[in-house]
């Protein structure tokens, strides 16, 4: 095996873990970000995890967060709570850091 090819090898390794480290990051912003939203709507105990894990499902339907923010906010409108879309994007900007540290941290 050449150089070359030691090099390359050790770039798509950087490049696999790079990913993976951050879909768990986005997974756990999501859990995260349903465990704030499950707060505001009021949600105690199980069914505050079950809606974390909800978010969870909700983030991979579609790439990017704007499956997570739509189903929020739909919530939030059928429960009634006054909270913006940028209110909520901002805690999606905020729960992101803080995934991004755990993880790092882990």
């Amino acid at each position: 095996m050449t150089t070359f090819d030691e090099r390359e090898q050790a770039f798509e390794a950087k490049f696999k873990h790079d990913e993976e480290l951050l879909f768990r990051i986005y997974v756990r912003r999501a859990r995260l970000v349903g465990e704030w939203a499950a707060e505001q709507l009021g949600l105690t105990g199980d069914e505050a995890a079950a809606y974390a894990k909800e978010m969870v499902s909700e983030d991979l339907k579609e790439p990017g967060h704007q499956d997570i923010l739509a189903r929020i906010m739909a919530d939030f409108t059928a429960k009634g709570v006054d909270i913006s879309a940028h209110r909520v994007e901002k805690e999606m900007e905020h729960t992101l850091e803080v995934a991004r540290q755990q993880m790092m941290s882990a």
